[in-house]
C-alpha cells in the first residue's frame, strides 16, 4: 500500500508542474529547469566561449551540459561528472561516480590529461536529509571540493561557478574564494526559487 505524500511534498510537486521554467524546459527540450540559471549567467557574464575546456560537476540530468557544449565549438571539450547516471549528450565526456571518492577524482583527472581547464561549473548538492545543519555542512563540503579541484586544474585567470546555500560556512567559503580569485560575484538567477537560500558564486581570474 502506498503512503500518502506529505503535504509539503504534494505542494512541491504541484508548484513544480506549474513552474514556468519547468514548462519552458519541456517545451525547448532541455533536461532540467536548471539550464535557465546557467543561461542567465552566461548572458550576463559570458563565461562559456569557443575552444574552452570545461568541467561540469553534478551534471545530471544534463541541462547545463546541453547548453554549454554547443557554445564550446568543435575545438572545445566538456567533461561531465555525476553520482547519478546521465543519458549521453553528443561530444560530452561523462564520468559516473561520486566526486567525494578519490578513485572517481583520479578518473576525471586522467580524462582531462595535461590540458589546463578554463572553466569549472559546479551545480552539486547533497542528498537532503531534512536536518538543516547536516545538509548545510554537506553542501559546503561539496563546494570546498569543487574549489580544491579548481585550484588544482584551472589555468591562470580561469573561472569557477559554484552553487552554494547561504548559511553556516558561507562567509568562510566566500573568503577562501576571494583569496584564490581576483573577483567573486554573487548571482541569484531568476530561475532560482525565491524562498531558496541557493545562490551562485562566480569567481573569475584564478591566481594560479
Amino acid at each position: 500500500m502506498s503512503q500518502k505524500r506529505r503535504p509539503s511534498s504534494a505542494r512541491w510537486l504541484a508548484e513544480h508542474k506549474a513552474d514556468h521554467y519547468v514548462q519552458e524546459a519541456r517545451r525547448l527540450g532541455y533536461r532540467s529547469r536548471a539550464v535557465f540559471k546557467l543561461q542567465e549567467i552566461q548572458e550576463k557574464d559570458r563565461i562559456l566561449k569557443q575552444g574552452q575546456v570545461v568541467v561540469d560537476l553534478g551534471a545530471a540530468p544534463g541541462g547545463w551540459s546541453q547548453l554549454a557544449r554547443p557554445l564550446l565549438g568543435p575545438s572545445g571539450r566538456l567533461l561531465a561528472l555525476d553520482i547519478l547516471d546521465m543519458e549521453p549528450i553528443a561530444d560530452v565526456e561523462f564520468i559516473l561516480g561520486d566526486f567525494r571518492e578519490e578513485s572517481v577524482l583520479h578518473r576525471l583527472e586522467a580524462a582531462i590529461g595535461s590540458r589546463a581547464v578554463d572553466l569549472v561549473l559546479s551545480d552539486m548538492a547533497p542528498n537532503l536529509s531534512g536536518i538543516d545543519a547536516a545538509d548545510q555542512a554537506g553542501s559546503i563540503h561539496l563546494c570546498e571540493l569543487a574549489l580544491d579541484f579548481a585550484k588544482a586544474h584551472l589555468k591562470p585567470k580561469g573561472v569557477l561557478l559554484v552553487k552554494i546555500f547561504q548559511g553556516e560556512g558561507f562567509d568562510a567559503y566566500l573568503g577562501a574564494m576571494r583569496k584564490a580569485f581576483e573577483s567573486v560575484t554573487i548571482r541569484k538567477p531568476k530561475a532560482s526559487r525565491p524562498r531558496s537560500s541557493e545562490v551562485y558564486l562566480l569567481a573569475r581570474g584564478y591566481r594560479a
